[in-house]
This record gives structure tokens, C-alpha cells and sequence, in this order.
């Protein structure tokens, strides 16, 4: 697969290509279309259509799926989402998770700015990003139709 652009500068997914024109997916919508080749930039190697694919889904739900590699971490962005912020003491007493692997997984998601460390009751806390609750209800407002238990 390769990337173009049309003349505004707009990316594609190119899908198909014949003489006169091609087949292009708005990484956005997933609108496909056909556009004239002579409106398009044919891009090399330097734009990875993986990438550029991804780049249809808001940056912020790309953080946080890149970000939380299992059930586990998603759970606990979520709950720092929903109820944060949250004391360190509070995390280890509310979720089956050791000292380390709750250190490891917070400290991913201060990589990627979607948790704040803070102060809670006194005690070091963490708390979600804007980023992170726009992430999260994007997230679930995909998701109204799913059947929980699934």
C-alpha cells in the first residue's frame, strides 16, 4: 500500500491505481473514491500507510490504545478517567495489582501524557488528562452496541 496527496494536501490510502485515475481511502472516514492521477503526489517510502491509516482515529485514543496493552491497563486508565484522582495507596488497595506492575503501568501512561502525578489527600496521587476523558468517552461512545460479557 502507498500514501499520496491531492493538491490541498490531503493523505490517502491508495487502494487501487490504473492510468487515469485511483482509488483513495480517506484514512478519516474510510470513504473511498476515485480521484485523477494527475491531482495526485505519489509519496514514497517516507509516509508509512500503516501509520498514515492510523492517523484517521483522534490522537487521543491512539495514546491510550498504544499505551494500554491489556484489559489491566485499559481498566486503570479508565478508572483514573472515571474516578481519579487517585493516592498511589488507594490503586494498590482497590486493584490486584503489585507495587511494580502498578509502577510500570503508570509510568507508561506519563510517557504518553495521559495520567498527572498530583497530590491526593496528602499522599502522591495520579490523575487523567483531558486527553485521557476525551479518549475514554470516545472509547465508549463506539462501543453503545456492544453486548457486555462479549
Amino acid at each position: 500500500m502507498q500514501t499520496v496527496r491531492d493538491v490541498k494536501g490531503v493523505r490517502y490510502l491508495l487502494v487501487k491505481r490504473s492510468a487515469e485515475s485511483s482509488r483513495v481511502r480517506d484514512p478519516a472516514t474510510g470513504e473511498e473514491r476515485y480521484l485523477p492521477n494527475d491531482e495526485l503526489r505519489f509519496e514514497g517510502n517516507d509516509a508509512a500507510p500503516l501509520a498514515v491509516a492510523a492517523a484517521g482515529v483522534p490522537e487521543a485514543v491512539r495514546r491510550v490504545v498504544t499505551a494500554a496493552h491489556d484489559e489491566q491497563s485499559l481498566g486503570l486508565l479508565i478508572e483514573l478517567a472515571d474516578r481519579g484522582p487517585l493516592s498511589v495507596v488507594e490503586l494498590l488497595d482497590a486493584y490486584a495489582l503489585c507495587e511494580s506492575d502498578l509502577h510500570g503501568r503508570l509510568t507508561e501512561f506519563r510517557a504518553a501524557r495521559l495520567i498527572e502525578e498530583t497530590t491526593v489527600h496528602g499522599e502522591r496521587g495520579y490523575d487523567a488528562t483531558d486527553a485521557t476523558r476525551s479518549a475514554v468517552a470516545s472509547l465508549r461512545s463506539g462501543s453503545e452496541n456492544d453486548s457486555i460479557g462479549e
